[in-house]
């Protein structure tokens, strides 16, 4: 993939998925705003693309509000001349059972993930759009907000989100030539190695510099950062045109397309339905195959 004269903004670029985020769309030939609150983590980003050819500035900031959202995009067009990609990549954690979740746990995982995707994106839809000649708008979820996960109603609330603002806004800038996807990655990062069935493989892994194992790389799709890396390049690439509003799963060894929600069972009655219908019919009728929840244990396990 050849993105020679596009520009992009990474938010949350500063390690993890970010950083091979911005190294790779670099490798590529786009230049760079790498974004993060973390100024040396940034700094160390853009030395790390300068050094090796490629074109990047840091914008220091932590992501949610409008400020900072334009600032980004202000900065891309300051020290390159235009905005091509934006990836919506920053996001904390603040992990609690639901009785044990406080105010403050919700609403700051929700000010980084879901708002800071929208202020981000508002921001940069505008400059596309002003632009007139297309983009890119490429939002990072999760499985947990396709499937749930325990402990994390903040952040799968933020996570689904952000695929339902993908679906959205796909809509609303088609007519714009500006694509939007969200991608659902998995990869081994500090947040997966806290996981128990994986935190002794990786730690294995890291420590000899072995690869991954199978079963790992394929049943659960899990593999390196730089695995996730060449779906962003693709979706910020002209191959990608025709390509919008989608949800695409990437780790390890897969690539997958993830469904979009739709009435599975449907049944009717005349007059509409009472309480005691539904009872009467609900386990041979539409609840006859209740839909699964919450990210399967490993199976490898």
């Amino acid at each position: 993939m050849d993105l020679s004269g596009k520009v992009a903004v990474v938010t949350g670029a500063g390690r993890g998925l970010g950083r091979a985020y911005a190294e790779a769309l670099a490798a590529a030939g786009a230049a760079v705003v790498v974004n993060d609150v973390d100024a040396v983590a940034a700094a160390q980003v853009v030395e790390t693309v300068v050094a090796e050819g490629g074109r990047a500035v840091a914008a220091v900031g932590a992501v949610g509000g409008a400020e900072v959202a334009q600032r980004l995009v202000d900065t891309a067009v300051k020290e390159f001349g235009r905005l091509d990609v934006l990836v919506t990549n920053a996001g904390i954690l603040r992990d609690r059972v639901l009785w044990k979740m406080s105010d403050e746990d919700f609403d700051a995982v929700v000010e980084v993930h879901l708002r800071g995707t929208f202020t981000c994106a508002r921001a940069a839809a505008v400059r596309m759009r002003e632009q007139g000649e297309g983009g890119r708008l490429i939002l990072i979820s999760s499985p947990a907000g396709q499937r749930g996960n325990f402990g994390q109603t903040n952040y799968a609330a933020a996570k689904a989100g952000i695929v339902a603002m993908a679906r959205t806004w796909a809509l609303e800038l088609a007519r714009a030539n500006v694509t939007v996807n969200a991608v659902v990655p998995v990869a081994a990062t500090e947040m997966t190695k806290t996981i128990p069935a994986f935190a002794p493989v990786l730690e294995e892994a890291e420590r000899t510099g072995r690869p991954l194992p199978e079963w790992l790389r394929k049943d659960e799709g899990l593999g390196t950062v730089e695995d996730v890396a060449g779906l962003i390049v693709y979706l910020a690439s002209d191959a990608s045109a025709g390509v919008t509003g989608q949800a695409v799963g990437v780790g390890g060894d897969r690539l997958a397309l993830w469904s979009h929600p739709a009435e599975k069972a449907v049944a009717y009655a005349d007059g509409g339905w009472s309480a005691d219908a539904i009872a009467a019919s609900w386990h041979e009728g539409v609840g006859a195959e209740p839909e699964t929840y919450g990210i399967p244990a490993p199976k490898g396990a």
